[in-house]
């Protein structure tokens, strides 16, 4: 009888956690434009850089220039993502056991 209660009470945990989802908000679709090529984002953004670069920060408040570091930050951040793609040591590990046994 135990066993029974214990699968049921598992069967019905598993049943909440695939349903819930389907209770989130929806993702809402956005309109599909035209985007730029990366070329032209990127001088537009070295661009911008070398404008607050050029500014005069001394006579500017403490709130603005906090804002302008935060804006330097996510820019030089955005001109460094590389893209590329991440292997974790455990999957590279899991990975070449596997060509070994395959081959």
């Amino acid at each position: 009888m135990r066993t029974k209660t214990n699968f049921t009470v598992a069967l019905c945990a598993l049943i909440l956690s695939i349903a819930s989802p389907a209770f989130s908000n929806p993702v809402e679709a956005t309109p599909v434009t035209p985007t730029e090529s990366v070329e032209a984002r990127n001088e537009r953004l070295v661009q911008r850089l070398e404008e607050i670069k050029a500014m005069d920060v001394e006579n500017m408040s403490r709130s603005e220039k906090r804002a302008l570091r935060k804006e330097v930050k996510k820019i030089e951040k955005s001109l460094n993502t590389s893209g590329g793609i991440y292997i974790s040591a455990g999957a590279l590990l899991v990975i070449i056991i596997l060509l070994i046994i395959l081959l």
